[in-house]
């Protein structure tokens, strides 16, 4: 599959899209969209949803790739704190370390996936009827010269489908979080 989308402003499933984004995928020529983000409001404090989200180890309840995560032992959601997710698609399975860059209950929670590839974040911020809570992503330096050194020509293909993921994935993600949350 091959081809560019443009996502505009506007509610999607339930998520609020901020911004004006153009998707590629399946595509050779380098990606120009490496940062998204989307946000939806969830009805509960920013400090319950923090608990929630922070908890890494309850990630496969709500991500349709991360299917499992695991701190280190000892570890627990702390600034410089790692784990392993495992994430899964029809094609393949991997895993992945992430280390956590921002752990301020209530406010954020972010790691990057590799030390240095790509960043996840989350924000909390509250607003009437509960919290707005901004997921996002961002495809790093780090990881892109990663994908060039592992996969030569076929590098920015693979950064075009990772990001179509990600969009795909963001929205999934953010719905299944409000859902279990207002469920009790």
């Amino acid at each position: 599959m091959t081809g560019c989308v443009l996502d505009v402003p506007g509610t999607v499933n339930g998520s609020q899209r901020t911004s004006t984004t153009k998707r590629c995928f399946g595509q050779t020529e380098r990606t120009s969209n490496l940062k998204h983000s989307e946000s939806v409001v969830i009805a509960g404090s920013p400090e319950d949803l923090y608990d929630m989200v922070s908890d890494v180890t309850r990630m496969g309840e709500w991500s349709p790739v991360c299917k499992a995560c695991w701190w280190d032992e000892g570890a627990r959601p702390e600034v410089g704190a790692w784990f392993t997710g495992r994430n899964e698609l029809p094609e393949r399975t991997w895993e992945t370390r992430s280390q956590v860059v921002a752990a301020d209950r209530g406010h954020e929670f972010a790691f990057v996936v590799g030390g240095s590839f790509v960043r996840w974040g989350y924000t909390f911020t509250p607003v009437d009827g509960g919290t707005q809570v901004t997921e996002s992503w961002e495809f790093l330096p780090g990881g892109i010269a990663m994908f060039e050194e592992r996969f030569g020509a076929d590098a920015q293909a693979q950064i075009a489908n990772r990001t179509y993921a990600a969009h795909k994935g963001i929205p999934a993600t953010l719905a299944t979080i409000k859902r279990t949350a207002e469920s009790g």
